[in-house]
């Protein structure tokens, strides 16, 4: 094994907040490779998103592949093995949470991910080689598996140095601010600012409890939105609140299988402004069609009502996702959007087709406008600009 791919025998294992930055470290550094990666692909599309210089795409790919893996090879090769160890241990002490099988099926998957990148790591390809590109393009599902996932490492591995919450309320004291907390929410007076989730699974809300022009910093544990919801601490500003709160634990995601490090192509997208200056500058009325026509095509090039209509959905989803009485209403409002979007879209084509089966032209008498200017003559004394008033009338 490599010294880059294993620990040096001797050597002290860092300390559990040193191992977090590690993971953190790699994936920032991720993401300013995959930043720059977007950059150099842009260079190689056109104005509608289709690739144009193939040869160029595939360079850039192959600079981001080697790129990862000597990330890798920095941040997390001499330590992949520690961190999901000291992860383990803190995932084993946590209280049950319905993500905790999900937090242990991704550990797993980062250890096989891991034994495959030391492998190549173990037997690197020559230098500058093909081989060497094939086997960095191999590895690069593996590295941004780290990438997409090193968050709950790192936050698992800052758990275990981390100071447990302790209710600062006796069962007295929780009631009563209850109470003030829930008639100010019927006021109108109890203002949601920040929301996380903690290790036990539970929400945890921050907020602002008015009273008589005076305001208190609450942490509230439950969804707000419904009856049960408790007040668990009072604060004099967030920072405190912060420190004493349970830490928040990594937010989850709409679709399990949606990586930010490998997005899918592109698909080529005519802009709306694009089909508006169509019309503008059309003579017939097939040229309007066309354009309208444009807007409301579906499938792979989809036009913009049909991707707005998505956004609508997957809006719609993702709300429905939070898990709250509040984000229930708002996607079931966002469900009846899109299908206002659906039926604007079969009016919309109807009346493009319509509009296309029109066999007519602008009329000649729509004249455009001539907009350059004539030059004066060199000896033509440019006209006398309008007397300027010296003074403003003033009115009342």
């Amino acid at each position: 094994m490599t010294p880059a791919s294993s620990p040096p025998p001797d050597g002290p294992l860092p300390k559990n907040p040193e191992l977090a930055n590690l993971a953190r470290g790699f994936r920032l550094r991720m993401a300013v490779i995959d930043c720059e990666t977007e950059t150099a692909l842009d260079m190689t599309r056109d104005r509608y998103g289709r690739t144009v210089h193939a040869g160029a795409a595939a360079a850039a790919r192959a600079h981001r592949d080697k790129a990862a893996v000597e990330a890798y090879a920095i941040y997390l090769a001499p330590h992949a093995e520690a961190l999901l160890d000291a992860a383990r241990l803190v995932l084993d002490e946590l209280p049950p949470a319905r993500h905790l099988a999900g937090w242990r099926a991704v550990l797993d998957g980062l250890a096989a991910c891991s034994a495959e990148i030391r492998r190549a790591l173990d037997h690197p390809a020559a230098p500058g080689s093909p081989a060497e590109r094939t086997q960095h393009a191999a590895l690069w599902p593996h590295l941004t598996a780290w990438a997409d996932h090193s968050s709950i490492i790192s936050n698992l591995v800052d758990q275990r140095d981390g100071q447990h919450h302790k209710a600062p309320l006796t069962d007295e004291e929780q009631q009563m601010w209850t109470e003030r907390a829930q008639a100010a929410q019927r006021r109108g007076e109890l203002d949601l600012t920040e929301s996380w989730y903690a290790a036990d699974g539970q929400p945890i809300t921050l907020a602002y409890l008015v009273e008589d022009d005076d305001s208190t910093v609450v942490a509230l544990r439950g969804d707000p939105g419904v009856p049960g919801w408790q007040v668990i601490g009072h604060y004099a500003h967030e920072y405190e609140a912060g420190k004493a709160l349970p830490a928040p634990v990594p937010p989850g995601v709409l679709r399990a299988d949606v990586s930010r490090f490998n997005r899918p192509a592109p698909a080529p997208e005519l802009p709306l402004q694009d089909l508006i200056r169509d019309v503008v500058e059309g003579h017939s009325a097939g040229d309007a069609a066309n354009a309208l026509l444009g807007a409301v095509q579906r499938g792979y090039a989809a036009g913009p009502m049909v991707r707005l209509q998505e956004l609508l959905e997957t809006s719609s989803q993702f709300a429905s996702a939070l898990e709250t009485v509040q984000g229930r209403q708002i996607a079931a409002r966002l469900t009846a959007l899109g299908r206002q979007i659906e039926f604007l879209t079969h009016e919309v084509e109807e009346a493009a087709e319509d509009l296309g089966a029109t066999v007519a032209v602008l009329p000649p008498h729509r004249t455009p406008v001539l907009r350059t200017r004539s030059r004066p003559a060199v000896d033509t004394t440019p006209p006398t600009p309008p007397p300027r008033a010296s003074t403003t009338a003033r009115h009342r």
